[in-house]
């Protein structure tokens, strides 16, 4: 149960937002401008390292929600997301997003671990300055993104289907609410 009384039992990150409409709808808008605006990086690409992070921060809901939305924008590929999640070293996703997953993993447990050996493996690698910056931003908002939803006990279903809808919502319709463009 959410540690703060929410307007109805809606699970994760929108059931919070619910409760508090305008900071609500600025994390919605941040949330759009992360993952779905202009990008060198992919849709899908932006959606596995939003999993990746929730993932390392042992956010359930949010590594739920991201890890099917991942795996709805690589067109079904599961076996990818939780292949990177277990070891991006290993998994089957190319050089230079392999450079940008260990970007955002330093990312997730101190910025400052960042290095310029980093940011030159990424470029040599394939990435801009650019897609490096994305990976970057996006790291640090899903930090704040998982605490937000950890610190308040958000709703956190169990059952993967409903996980699986989330994701299929989310790369369908985006973050913003309906209606609401």
């Amino acid at each position: 149960m959410p540690h703060i009384d929410v307007p109805a039992p809606v699970p994760g990150i929108r059931g919070l937002m619910a409760a508090k409409p305008a900071s609500g709808r600025r994390l919605s808008e941040l949330a759009e401008q992360l993952l779905r605006a202009a990008s060198p990086l992919t849709v899908a690409e932006r959606e596995l390292i939003a999993a990746y992070v929730s993932y390392l921060n042992g956010t359930p809901y949010c590594t739920g929600s991201h890890t099917a939305a991942a795996a709805h924008a690589f067109g079904g590929d599961y076996a990818l997301v939780r292949a990177v999640q277990r070891d991006p070293a290993t998994a089957p996703v190319s050089e230079r997003m392999r450079a940008l997953l260990a970007i955002a993993g330093k990312v997730r447990a101190n910025g400052r671990e960042v290095t310029e050996q980093d940011v030159a493996a990424a470029r040599a690698a394939g990435a801009d300055d650019e897609a490096v910056h994305d990976t970057v931003l996006i790291a640090a908002a899903f930090c704040m993104f998982n605490r937000y939803v950890d610190g308040l006990s958000a709703i956190t279903p169990e059952d993967p289907a409903v996980y699986d809808e989330i994701g299929a919502t989310l790369v369908g319709q985006g973050y913003l609410p309906q209606g609401v463009a």
